[in-house]
C-alpha cells in the first residue's frame, strides 16, 4: 500500500510490527530464494497459517505438510439476506456498494491456526457490514504469499463473508525483488505452476480467493501481461477469485492511479476476458476519480461495485479524514464500493477489551452506539450510515449463545469447564445484526456482550438499566421458514427468582416491522433456565426478525440471555467421532502441547468438536474446540504425579445436542523433577507489609491465608530467587491470587520470567505472558540458570496496583 512520503520513514521503523521486514537489496542473490527460516513443525508444536515465496509454494503438498490438516476450514459460505425494509439507518442503501476489509490478525509467520490461550485478540464482530475480508500479510523476510487461518475463514463464512489470502510483492524499500514477480508468473507449457498452487491451496483450506498487491518496481509490459494471464489461468481452475490492487500498470511500472483508468483497466477486464473479480483503488481518490471509474467499469461490462475505493485507517482509525460523499453521495446510488485497510486499529489502539469493543462500535455503528442514529459532528459517521446490514440467518437451525470468539473462561451448558483465557474465531456465534437497536417510549435499556458469565463459550447477552416502558431490542434479521414443529428457545438468567419481564419477539416477512411476542414467564432460581416456545401457530410464515421485548417496570433491570435458538422438532445429537489419535506431543514433564486428530462423526450435522481432559476427581476440563477433525492442544497440565491423562472428544450438533465422548490416552514421563526455588533466598522490589515477604512466595504453601504470599505495590515489581548454583530448568510455575483463595480479578495479567547465571550477567527473558487470567500458570523452558526473576508488568485484571504471588516455582534437576 502506498504511503505519503513523510510516512515512509515511520513505516520502515515499524516494519517488524507490520510484517514488512526489509531486506537490503545489495545483499540479495541474483535469483532470490526464501530465507532458510521455515522448518517443518515438530510433532507436538504449534501449527501456524501457511506462508510461502513463489518458488517455495511449488513444493507445498498437503499430504506432507504437518500443519495442513490444522489449517482447513470446514464451514461453507453462507448465503445472506438484506431486506431494505429492515435496514437500521434510513440513509443506508442495500444491494449497492459493499465493503472489503484488509485485516492483519498477527505477523505473517506467527498466525496460530486454531486460536490461542490469549483472550486479548481482535475478535471482529461487525460482519454484517463486510462483504470480503482480506487476510493481510506477507513480507520480504518471511514470505510473500499468506493463506488465511481457518478460524477467520470459519467466522467469516458463517457470516456470509468471503475470505482472501494475500500475495504481496513489497516495494524495493521493503525488500521487494522483481525476480519474485517473475517467479510468480513462471510458465511451464500451457500451465502457470504458481497459479496451480494458489488454486489448490484455496480449495484445500476452504477460502475464496487472493488479493494481489504488486508494488515491486522494475517490471515491463511483458511482465504485466503475464501477471494478468496468471490470474486468468488461476480463475479458470475455479472456484478461486482475485482482487487486484491499484499499483502495477499495464506498462509494468508501479504507478498508483487512485482510480480505474486506461492504464490499469486490463487488470479488471481485458476485452471479453475477465482478469480479476474486483479492484482495490489506492487511497488518493476523489469524487471525479470515482465517477470516471464508475463510467469506465460500466463500459467494460463490469459493475462499479466491483471497485473498492481504499481508505487507510491503520494509523488513525475513525479519526481518518475520508471524502465520504464521493463514494456514498447523499440520496443517490453509491458510486463504488469501499475498501478499508487495517480496521483492526480499533483493537491495536485500545487499552483493554472494553475499550476495543467501544472503539469498534464507534468505527462501525457510529458515535451513539445505535446504527439508526449516527448523528455526530465528526466526519466519521460510522459504516452503518451508508451500508445496510446483511444477515446470514437464512436456514434452520439457528443457534447463538452470543459467544464473541474469546473469553476469560469457557462454559458448557452453563457450567464452567475451563478458567483459562482463550480466543478462537471458529467458535464465534453469528453476532447480532444490529448493535444496538432498541425501541422504547421511555428509558432505553443497554444491551451488551457480557464477559463475566456465559451459557456456552465465554460470553452472553446482557440487558441492563432502568425499565420504565416497553423496550423492543431488535437483534437478528433473518429468513427462517416456520414449520409445524418449529421451536424458539431462550436461555435466561436473572439475579433473583421471579418474573423475567421478558418476551421473545419475532416478525414475519409478510409484515417485517410488526413484532409478535411470546412471554418467557418467570424463573425459579438464579441459575440458567431454558424457556422453549412453540411456533406451530405460525407455520407457513417466514421469520424476518428475531428480538426481545421487555415489559413492566423496575428501577434496576438486569438479565442475561445465554442462548437463543430457532429449530425444528427435538434437539438432534450427532454420532460420536471415532478413532481419536495423538499425532505427537511436546512434553516438558509437567505440561504438554499436542496434536490430536479423529474421524469425523458419521451421522448428524456437526457444528464443532470439543476436547476435554478427564481430571482425577472425575470432573473434566475443556481444552479447546474446532469444526475441524484435528485440534492443537496448546497446554495440557499434569495433575499431580498422574502417569497418564485421558482425553475426550465429543461432537456438538448445529442444534447444540451432544454426542457421547470418545477417548484416547496420553502418557506422562516417570518423573516430575524438583522445585529448586523451594525455601531458597528470595529478594524483591518491595512488599505490601511486614508479613507478605518474598520468602512467602517460595515456602511451598498457598493455604496459609491471604498473608501466605508476596505482595508489592512498587512501581517496578520483581521477585528474585537464588537457586544456589546453575541448575537445569524445565518449567516455571506461578501461583497467582486465586490460587490462595483471593479474587480471580487479582490474578497477574502480564508478566515475564528472566534468568541469569551470575549477579554481573544481564538478565535474559525466558518467558513472556500477556493476558493471563488463570490462578496457576505453567511455563515450559529448557535452560540453565542460577538466578531467576519474576517481573510483573500488569499485576491484575483491573486497575488494582498490587502484585500478589503465592508461589514462584522453578522446576528442574
Amino acid at each position: 500500500m502506498r504511503r505519503p512520503l513523510h510516512l515512509l520513514l515511520a513505516a520502515a521503523l515499524s516494519a517488524a510490527a507490520l510484517g514488512l521486514a526489509a531486506t537490503p537489496s545489495a545483499s540479495a542473490p541474483a535469483r532470490p530464494t526464501a530465507p532458510d527460516n521455515v522448518v517443518a513443525a515438530a510433532a507436538g508444536n504449534q501449527p501456524y497459517a501457511s506462508y510461502w515465496y513463489p518458488n517455495t509454494i511449488l513444493d507445498w503438498d498437503p499430504a506432507t505438510d504437518p500443519d495442513a490438516r490444522f489449517n482447513r476450514s470446514r464451514v461453507p459460505l453462507r448465503p445472506r439476506v438484506s431486506d431494505p425494509a429492515l435496514k437500521a439507518n434510513p440513509n443506508a442503501r442495500a444491494g449497492e456498494g459493499g465493503v472489503a476489509s484488509l485485516v492483519s490478525f498477527a505477523p505473517t509467520s506467527n498466525n496460530p491456526s486454531q486460536g490461542s490461550l490469549d483472550p486479548r485478540y481482535y475478535a471482529f464482530g461487525h460482519w454484517q457490514y463486510v462483504d470480503k475480508l482480506v487476510f493481510w500479510g506477507g513480507s520480504a523476510g518471511e514470505g510473500l504469499i499468506l493463506a488465511p487461518n481457518p478460524t477467520v475463514i470459519d467466522a467469516a463464512h458463517r457470516n456470509g463473508v468471503k475470505v482472501y489470502g494475500t500475495v504481496f510483492f513489497p516495494p524495493t524499500a521493503y525488500g521487494g525483488q522483481i525476480q519474485w514477480v517473475r517467479d510468480f508468473v513462471q510458465k511451464s507449457g500451457t500451465r502457470y505452476p504458481v497459479a496451480d498452487k494458489l488454486a489448490q491451496v484455496a480449495r484445500h483450506y476452504g477460502f475464496d480467493g487472493w488479493f494481489v498487491n504488486q508494488e515491486t518496481a522494475g517490471g515491463d509490459t511483458a511482465l504485466a501481461t503475464e501477471m494478468r494471464n496468471t490470474m486468468r489461468y488461476a480463475r479458470s481452475l475455479g472456484p478461486v477469485e482475485f482482487m487486484w490492487y491499484d499499483a502495477m500498470t499495464e506498462s509494468g511500472s508501479v504507478s498508483w492511479q487512485d482510480a480505474l483508468t486506461s492504464a490499469n483497466d486490463a487488470f479488471l477486464q481485458e476485452g471479453s476476458q475477465r482478469t480479476s473479480d474486483s479492484m482495490f483503488l489506492d487511497f488518493g481518490w476523489g469524487a471525479s476519480a470515482l465517477n470516471s471509474s464508475r463510467t469506465l467499469a460500466r463500459s467494460l461490462g463490469r459493475s462499479e461495485y466491483e471497485l473498492f475505493a481504499g481508505v487507510d485507517t491503520e494509523a488513525n482509525g475513525y479519526n481518518t479524514g475520508v471524502p465520504w460523499s464521493a463514494v456514498f453521495p447523499d440520496g443517490r446510488p453509491h458510486t463504488t464500493s469501499l475498501g478499508i485497510y487495517r480496521p483492526e486499529w480499533t483493537h491495536n489502539s485500545s487499552t483493554d477489551r472494553a475499550d476495543s469493543y467501544a472503539r469498534e462500535a464507534r468505527f462501525w455503528d457510529g458515535a451513539n452506539g445505535d446504527p439508526s442514529d449516527t448523528t455526530t459532528t465528526s466526519s466519521w459517521k460510522g459504516l452503518a450510515t451508508y451500508v445496510a446490514e446483511s444477515s446470514p440467518v437464512t436456514a434452520k437451525p439457528f443457534v447463538t449463545s452470543f459467544d464473541a470468539g474469546q473469553g476469560d473462561f469457557y462454559h458448557s451448558g452453563g457450567v464452567r469447564v475451563s478458567s483459562s483465557g482463550w480466543n478462537n474465531l471458529s467458535l464465534q456465534d453469528v453476532p447480532p445484526t444490529y448493535r444496538w437497536l432498541v425501541q422504547s417510549t421511555g428509558t432505553k435499556l443497554k444491551p451488551s456482550i457480557d464477559f463475566t458469565d456465559a451459557y456456552e463459550g465465554g460470553s452472553a447477552l446482557r440487558l441492563t438499566g432502568a425499565l420504565d416502558a416497553v423496550n423492543t431490542v431488535r437483534l437478528y434479521q433473518s429468513r427462517l421458514p416456520v414449520a409445524a414443529d418449529t421451536r424458539l428457545s431462550v436461555v435466561v438468567k436473572t439475579p433473583a427468582a421471579g418474573p423475567t419481564h421478558l418476551k421473545a419477539a419475532v416478525s414475519f416477512t409478510d409484515s417485517p416491522t410488526a413484532f409478535t411476542t411470546l412471554d418467557l414467564g418467570s424463573t425459579t432460581s438464579t441459575g440458567w433456565e431454558r424457556k422453549t416456545l412453540d411456533l406451530s401457530a405460525y407455520a407457513g410464515r417466514t421469520v424476518a426478525q428475531i428480538g426481545l421485548q421487555t415489559t413492566g417496570t423496575t428501577g434496576s433491570y438486569d438479565i442475561r440471555v445465554g442462548q437463543l435458538a430457532l429449530y425444528d422438532g427435538a434437539v438432534d445429537a450427532p454420532s460420536a467421532p471415532t478413532a481419536p489419535t495423538v499425532l505427537g506431543t511436546t512434553d516438558t514433564g509437567a505440561t504438554k502441547s499436542l496434536r490430536l486428530a479423529w474421524t469425523a462423526s458419521s451421522a448428524g450435522d456437526v457444528h464443532h468438536y470439543e476436547v476435554y481432559r478427564r481430571n482425577p476427581d472425575g470432573s473434566r476440563t475443556f481444552l479447546g474446540a474446532t469444526p475441524n477433525d484435528s485440534y492443537f492442544v496448546p497446554k495440557l497440565e499434569r495433575a499431580g504425579t498422574e502417569t497418564s491423562t485421558t482425553l475426550d472428544v465429543e461432537a456438538v450438533s448445529t442444534e447444540f445436542g451432544r454426542s457421547p465422548a470418545t477417548s484416547t490416552t496420553v502418557a506422562w514421563s516417570a518423573t516430575t523433577g524438583t522445585n529448586l526455588a523451594l525455601n531458597r533466598p528470595a529478594t524483591a522490589s518491595g512488599q505490601c507489609n511486614g508479613t507478605e515477604t518474598p520468602a512467602k512466595a517460595v515456602n511451598g504453601s498457598v493455604s496459609g491465608g491471604n498473608g501466605d504470599k508476596w505482595c508489592t505495590t512498587t512501581t517496578a515489581k520483581w521477585l528474585e530467587v537464588d537457586l544456589g548454583s546453575a541448575r537445569a530448568l524445565d518449567r516455571f510455575v506461578v501461583k497467582h491470587a486465586a490460587a490462595g483463595g483471593e479474587s480471580a480479578t487479582w490474578n497477574t495479567r502480564d508478566f515475564r520470567v528472566e534468568v541469569r547465571d551470575s549477579t554481573t550477567a544481564a538478565w535474559t527473558t525466558a518467558v513472556t505472558v500477556t493476558g493471563n487470567t488463570a490462578a496457576t500458570t505453567t511455563h515450559p523452558v529448557s535452560l540453565t540458570a542460577r538466578y531467576v526473576r519474576l517481573t510483573v508488568t500488569r499485576p491484575t485484571q483491573t486497575t488494582d496496583p498490587a502484585a500478589r504471588i503465592y508461589e514462584f516455582e522453578a522446576w528442574g534437576s
